[in-house]
Formats: C-alpha cells, sequence, structure tokens
C-alpha cells in the first residue's frame, strides 16, 4: 500500500534534497564594493603577519637549547593551531575578495564549520596545559618534571585533540542535519549562529544542545585557567620579596594576556541569547578570536617574555655573524 507523506514532510524532504545540491553565498565582511580592496589588504596582512610571527617562534624554540622546556613544546603547538585556525578561513575570503565568486559549496561549507571549531577548540584546551604548566613550575616545583614530562605532555594533547574532533562532530552533525531554506550566509565563513538562521525550522532545541555542549567544551578549560591563576596568584603573594613576586609573575604576564584576549571574543560570540544574534555584530567579533588573536598571540608571547627576548637577540646576532663571514 502507498503511503502518501505530509505536506510538512515534503517540505522537509525538499529542502534537505536542495540542500546537498545547492551552494551557499558568503557575503564576506561587508557587502559593500568599495571596501573590497581595504579587506582584501586587511586579510592579506593579517595572515602574513599570523604565519611569519607563529613561524618565528617555532625556529626560535627548535634551535635555541634554553628553550626546549615544556612550556615552550606547548607554546609550538599553539603556533601550529593558530597557523592552522587562520588557514581554514582567510585564504577563503582572500579568494572571494579577488575573485568576486562568493560560492561554496555544500559539504566545502561544512568542512570548514568542523575544521575551525575543532581547531578552534584546541586553542582553548592549550591554554589550559599551558596553565597547568605554569601552575606547576611555580606552586609545585619540586614535582615540575614529573607533572609536565614529555609523555605526560604529549598524553594531554592527545586527549585534547580527541574531545575537540568529537565535539566538532556533534557540532557539525547537528547542524548539518537541519533543512535549508536559504543560502544567503552574512559572515565570512561558515560557522554556527549564522548556519542556524538559515534553517527552514525552530532551531530552538539545537540551539540549546550546541549551548550546552559549548558551555562543556569551552568552560572546562576556562574554569581550569581561573582555578590554576587563583593558586598562582596566592604562592607569588606568598613570596617574601616584591622582585621575586615579580619575576614569577612576569612568566605567566604573556600567557595571561593571550588567555583574557581569547575568552574575551567566545563568550560574546557564542554565550549570549539568540535574541540578541546580529549578523554585523557577529563578524565583528569573529575577526577578533579568528583572525587578530592568532595574529598577536606570537608577539604577546615574544614582547612580554624575557627568554623568548633573549633568543631572538641570539638569533639575530648568529645571522649577523653568519653574514659577516660570507661577506
Amino acid at each position: 500500500m502507498r503511503i502518501t507523506p505530509a505536506v510538512g514532510d515534503l517540505e522537509h524532504f525538499r529542502c534537505r534534497r536542495l540542500s546537498t545540491s545547492r551552494h551557499f553565498t558568503l557575503l564576506g565582511l561587508s557587502e559593500n564594493p568599495s571596501l573590497r580592496l581595504p579587506l582584501f589588504s586587511f586579510f592579506m596582512g593579517a595572515y602574513i603577519l599570523c604565519v611569519m610571527g607563529n613561524m618565528l617562534i617555532f625556529i626560535l624554540i627548535s634551535t635555541q637549547s634554553q628553550l626546549h622546556t615544556p612550556m615552550y613544546f606547548l607554546l609550538v603547538n599553539l603556533s601550529f593551531v593558530d597557523i592552522c585556525l587562520t588557514s581554514i578561513t582567510i585564504p577563503r575570503a582572500l579568494s572571494s575578495l579577488l575573485s568576486q565568486d562568493l560560492s561554496i559549496s555544500f559539504h566545502g561549507c561544512f568542512a570548514q564549520l568542523f575544521l575551525f571549531h575543532m581547531v578552534g577548540n584546541m586553542d582553548s584546551f592549550l591554554l589550559a596545559i599551558m596553565a597547568l604548566d605554569r601552575y606547576s613550575a611555580i606552586c609545585r616545583p619540586l614535582h615540575y618534571t614529573n607533572i609536565m614530562s614529555k609523555r605526560a605532555c604529549i598524553t594531554l594533547l592527545m586527549f585534547s585533540w580527541i574531545i575537540v574532533s568529537l565535539h566538532s562532530t556533534l557540532f557539525t552533525t547537528t547542524t548539518l542535519t537541519l533543512p535549508y531554506c536559504g543560502w544567503v550566509i552574512h559572515h565570512y565563513f561558515c560557522d554556527v549562529p549564522a548556519m542556524l538562521l538559515l534553517s527552514c525550522t525552530d532551531t530552538s532545541h539545537q540551539q540549546l544542545v550546541l549551548v550546552f555542549s559549548a558551555s562543556l567544551i569551552v568552560t572546562s578549560p576556562m574554569l581550569f585557567i581561573l582555578c590554576s591563576y587563583v593558586l598562582i596568584i596566592r604562592a607569588v603573594l606568598n613570596l617574601h620579596t616584591s622582585k621575586g613576586r615579580q619575576r614569577t609573575f612576569s612568566t605567566c604576564s604573556s600567557h595571561l594576556t593571550v588567555v583574557i584576549f581569547f575568552y574575551t571574543s567566545i563568550i560574546f560570540m557564542y554565550f549570549r541569547p539568540s535574541s540578541l544574534f546580529s549578523a554585523a555584530y557577529d563578524r565583528v567579533i569573529s575577526v577578533v578570536y579568528s583572525v587578530i588573536a592568532p595574529m598577536l598571540n606570537p608577539f604577546i608571547y615574544t614582547l612580554r617574555n624575557k627568554e623568548v627576548k633573549n633568543a631572538v637577540k641570539k638569533l639575530i646576532q648568529h645571522s649577523l655573524k653568519d653574514h659577516q663571514k660570507l661577506m
């Protein structure tokens, strides 16, 4: 016996069938043609600075033996993640600005969404592991080598990659299974808040699931970092000399600066009522954590860290000596 589907089921099927065969349109940061060149220059400059700055971190840590410590091993991983994060979004944005082709395939859009959230969440977990490193060095110095051994660092990194991969799969699957009736994304890359606005159906249930899972995956590392720094600050205040307190806390200042910058933008972007969602607002905030933060991280660690600054000076001196020998 043939069963005739309901009208709502037909509409849902029609939307899902069209979804996989259509292309989304990414409008970018602005639809104003006069801003195309300034935006291209901004994205290109930010990407070059991000790659060069993080590659400098790679070179410094690999060539300077005094930087072969767990903290700088984690910093290398943070630099790798930052390069990946910008590479997921910026080249696509540059291509659109240059060719004026704003389309992105259905599967390409969700691949970008998956990779962006996986790598972005890994940034959060790395900052938490780095907080553990600072806590161990300052509060548990006698046990530091055991707590932050090479094996422990690699295990923590592998566990973190597994967690963020599973979480990103949940994010992507939840968003992918929605029926889409709109194809114009008011963003410069495929992100969950912008995608939910295109659905044919009520997404309140999906939003609840995504907010709950995001709360766990983002606030857990953030709370761990806060607890670590409460203990670190207490240990620093117990030091007898102001010079000792200043020296100890200076080793955490660069990491703390990156943490505040990263989590402030993330909270404003993903942890607010859906009634406050705004296309223009979202695009500006997303630039902060997806472009500006990865670009500034290597410079924050270089300018606010004495060991890294000394390593830069040594690298420049060795380069000058090698150049003079060649002359």
